[in-house]
């Protein structure tokens, strides 16, 4: 039976492993974000969505002063905790709820990688992305490309709906499609400030590993990241 949920469970496990090698995860979206993020030497770092910990754990050699991880699946948390240690502060919570645990402009960084699209009260969590950055901080987010899923889903581009994306066989994951029109609407009407955006292709690492979707990622856009400033 498929499930349509959240990276839980067996799921969550089975997510945590692909994510440390795929070509999607490891090759294109991670190398694409941990670039934008830029010197990140002595930042405070949330880590939004942090899944198995494996942006954290870059953050931290890159040289992140403190790093606070962020995941509602206990599942991915346990695979955080494992490749982490005591390095971050882990948190399980679910994003649609306010982040009232943590301060008014505590982060100089924050990160949401692949997360944006999975949320259905985005304006909130944008708005408590602006009380807890510092002025002039940084938000990365990524998504999925929109002209991706128009290709793979079909009807119309401009449609603003939930799909499902089926994963491991058994599974599916549940995300927001929406247009570039929206995504990046959504990001400046909160008041962020565009500073940059990457259309991410894999790095010749993936090559070996999986020739077909290194090519594909080459041919046409899997994944949209972008950075911007609070003001």
């Amino acid at each position: 039976m498929t499930a349509e949920t959240a990276y839980h469970g067996e799921m969550g496990r089975q997510f945590a492993l692909q994510a440390t090698t795929s070509v999607y995860n490891a090759h294109t979206d991670r190398p694409a974000m941990l670039k934008l993020a830029g010197d990140v030497s002595g930042s405070r770092v949330l880590d939004l969505g942090c899944g198995a910990g494996h942006y954290a754990a870059e953050l931290l050699r890159m040289g992140a002063g403190r790093v606070v991880g962020v995941e509602g699946s206990e599942s991915l948390l346990r695979a955080a905790r494992e490749r982490l240690g005591d390095r971050a502060v882990l948190h399980r919570h679910d994003l649609e709820e306010p982040l009232s645990f943590l301060s008014d402009q505590s982060f100089d960084l924050a990160l949401m990688a692949l997360v944006y699209h999975h949320i259905d009260q985005r304006a909130q969590l944008l708005a408590e992305l602006r009380r807890v950055l510092r002025p002039g901080g940084t938000l990365l987010v990524s998504t999925t490309h929109p002209t991706s899923d128009w290709t793979y889903f079909g009807g119309s581009y401009f449609a603003a709906e939930r799909v499902r994306l089926p994963f491991g066989g058994e599974f599916a994951l549940s995300y927001w499609r929406m247009t570039l029109e929206q995504f990046l609407g959504e990001l400046l009407g909160a008041g962020f400030v565009l500073e940059e955006l990457t259309e991410p292709r894999a790095t010749p690492q993936a090559e070996p590993i999986d020739l077909r979707r290194y090519e594909k990622t080459h041919q046409q856009p899997h994944f949209l990241a972008v950075k911007l400033r609070s003001p």
